[in-house]
């Protein structure tokens, strides 16, 4: 006469059930960090590489690079650089209330993040659409008419900039769309404790955007004297 199998349920840490090949919630989260901290450095040697070679080539051609910076619009970069910062605060909140099971606010914090990512991305995509109307867009092809002096070595600044600035604001895309989904998982509350952790690592994710992005601005919108 066959037996039923009993299966043995998983162990439960302080924060929800632990995954099979681990044996505590402490080691998962170790895990999970440093799953994040491998990709986070794989993606920092991609933009170190550009900020190294753009470095090189503003010290070389110091005068072309700092009036072709002249050309970008300060005022927009600092207001995006605000609202990343600002959204780098709601991130962090955002982790402090999963931690603490907060539902709603975690849930609206969250929204408050992508919600300003979003305008981030709409007012980069304005400047994007200024720069074409004003020529200054040497990619795919389209025409580039320089207003200043030593129009090649700002076409290669430009080149630079919708380089580092894309790559960004494609890093930014794959961030709204992790955090739209966690957003998703908030509202339902099904998984709290797995909840928080999703927040902690996609908090990681966020903030090394927003320090890429202080790197941006500083070499491409300040350094133009």
């Amino acid at each position: 006469m066959p037996t039923a199998t009993k299966t043995t349920p998983p162990p439960l840490g302080d924060q929800g059930p632990v995954a099979e090949q681990f044996e505590a919630m402490e080691q998962q989260r170790q895990a999970d960090r440093m799953g994040m901290w491998m990709f986070l450095g794989t993606e920092l040697l991609l933009f170190g590489g550009t900020f190294g070679a753009f470095i090189t080539y503003r010290v070389i051609y110091a005068d072309a690079f700092a009036e072709a910076a002249s050309h970008l619009d300060l005022k927009l970069g600092t207001l995006n650089t605000a609202l990343l910062l600002t959204s780098g605060l709601t991130m962090a909140l955002t982790e402090q209330l999963s931690r603490a099971a907060r539902h709603k606010a975690t849930f609206w914090l969250l929204i408050a993040t992508i919600a300003i990512g979003a305008l981030f991305i709409g007012i980069k995509g304005f400047e994007w659409y200024k720069e074409y109307q004003e020529q200054l867009m040497p990619v795919l092809g389209l025409t580039f008419d320089y207003p200043g002096n030593q129009p090649d070595r700002a076409q290669l600044f430009f080149n630079f900039y919708f380089v580092m600035t894309g790559l960004h604001a494609v890093h930014m895309l794959i961030g709204l769309g992790v955090l739209s989904v966690i957003a998703v998982l908030a509202w339902r509350w099904r998984d709290p404790p797995r909840i928080a952790r999703q927040v902690q690592i996609s908090g990681l994710y966020w903030a090394f955007v927003d320090v890429i992005w202080v790197i941006v601005f500083s070499l491409l919108y300040l350094l133009r004297v």
